[in-house]
């Protein structure tokens, strides 16, 4: 038996939060505008589990778009707060929780010597580019279309995750002028890389990529992809830039780009690192990341970049993520994504994919597993949308946009798997566009 998606309280809370918030939001993706329909509204999270403010209670599929890889307030964490908060919320000056954490990301990630927090992803790459151009003296950039690396101006440029959902290519507001220096590639294509490095060899200052492309759906570095990046980084003089904002600490405790054969110059952390609290960091090698201010010309500030809250939470977050963590994290999402897979088939849905690597999954309603962002581009929106909505009305919270990935938490358990395995099969019948 299925409901409405969304309850009266929702409803009502969203036309309150349209009065006052831009949209009724305060990030396009959670505005339903890509399956249709209004946005749930949410009043707590504990363990799998979010409840709206209907009272409805929801399978947690999004995990703070993979920030909550331990679910909702794990207990450790939460009394890692209470504690750091009872001392104070923020001091704008060093305090040990800094050192802390940044030290726990060292140990993990062997590309990264030096760290420095900022309060968002968005900030962490592009006081990224900012260093790799500082350091290389350098202007041009290198991106992979699909690719999100935040919205600053110069990387908003055929960019995939809420862009790609609205069917908007580059953002108003931005000049030309600001994005001249940005070249955008094909993901997976490094050919085409070769000829870029070919013709703009000594002006560019960096490549930056998602080791697994989440942007765009969820595509997978096909062998060799990176290294041969990292390989023409190295010819040209120029930077690797790992954006792992999304996969640091959630594939595997550290990043995710040295597993396949890439070491990159500079590295980028969000999400995990700060225990669902807003976080991003920047690291990379001593003689890269001593060029930031105060030790060099590159500057970069934060008044809350450090708080020692976040710090604590990220602290606790990453002392519970043990081997034994990750791979009960591996065995449950592969028990997803054969669960789905089969429902899929048996639902008779033609064109279905479910790409996975680790506790990230990518349901696809197209063709193929896309291996880039144009092949993205091909999903069936409609599709998609008719399973979100199903899903939705029998407990199960996705993300509300057909080029975003799914996150699983590590609270999600064999009660919960079997829930999402007897929520498929409606929910393929209605995507197929039968009942």
């Amino acid at each position: 038996m299925t409901r409405r998606s969304e309850g009266p309280a929702s409803r009502a809370a969203f036309r309150r939060a349209q009065r006052v918030l831009v949209g009724g939001v305060d990030s396009p993706v959670r505005s339903f505008r890509a399956v249709g329909g209004h946005p749930v509204f949410f009043a707590r999270g504990r363990g799998a589990y979010l409840r709206d403010v209907d009272g409805r209670r929801y399978i947690d599929l999004v995990s703070s778009w993979g920030a909550t890889v331990l679910g909702h307030a794990p207990p450790a964490v939460v009394r890692a707060v209470r504690t750091a908060a009872a001392g104070g919320l923020s001091f704008g000056a060093p305090s040990p929780r800094e050192h802390e954490l940044a030290e726990r990301i060292v140990r993990a990630v062997p590309t990264v010597e030096r760290v420095r927090f900022v309060t968002s992803g968005t900030e962490a790459v592009m006081s990224a580019v900012r260093v790799a151009r500082g350091f290389t003296r350098r202007a041009k950039i290198v991106k992979f279309a699909g690719g999100y690396h935040g919205h600053s101006d110069g990387l908003l440029a055929r960019a995939g995750s809420g862009l790609a959902t609205a069917a908007i290519a580059d953002s108003d507001g931005v000049p030309p002028s600001v994005v001249q220096d940005t070249l955008v590639l094909p993901y997976n294509d490094l050919l085409a890389l070769e000829r870029v490095f070919e013709r703009y060899g000594e002006e560019i200052a960096a490549v930056v990529v998602e080791p697994v492309a989440a942007n765009m759906n969820l595509v997978r570095p096909e062998d060799g992809f990176l290294p041969g990046i990292a390989r023409l980084c190295r010819r040209a003089g120029a930077l690797l830039i790992a954006d792992e904002v999304i996969t640091g600490f959630r594939l595997r405790r550290g990043a995710i780009h040295t597993e396949y054969g890439a070491r990159a110059d500079l590295v980028t952390f969000g999400k995990i690192i700060g225990g669902g609290l807003p976080v991003g960091a920047y690291g990379g090698r001593a003689e890269v990341m001593d060029r930031v201010a105060p030790l060099g010309p590159v500057y970069q500030a934060g008044t809350l970049a450090g708080n020692p809250v976040v710090m604590a939470a990220g602290a606790a977050t990453l002392d519970a993520l043990t081997p034994a963590l990750y791979r009960t994290l591996e065995r449950t999402s592969a028990q997803i994504a054969q669960a789905w897979t089969e429902a899929a088939r048996e639902a008779g849905v033609e064109g279905f994919a479910l790409p996975r690597v680790g506790s990230l999954l990518g349901v696809f309603f197209g063709p193929a597993a896309p291996r880039d962002y144009r092949e993205a581009l091909a999903v069936d929106r409609a599709a998609y949308a008719r399973f979100f909505h199903t899903m939705l009305s029998n407990g199960v919270y996705l993300p509300p946009s057909p080029l975003e990935a799914t996150f699983v938490s590590s609270a999600i358990g064999p009660t919960e798997v079997g829930r999402l395995a007897r929520a498929a099969p409606p929910a393929f019948r209605t995507a197929r566009g039968s009942r």
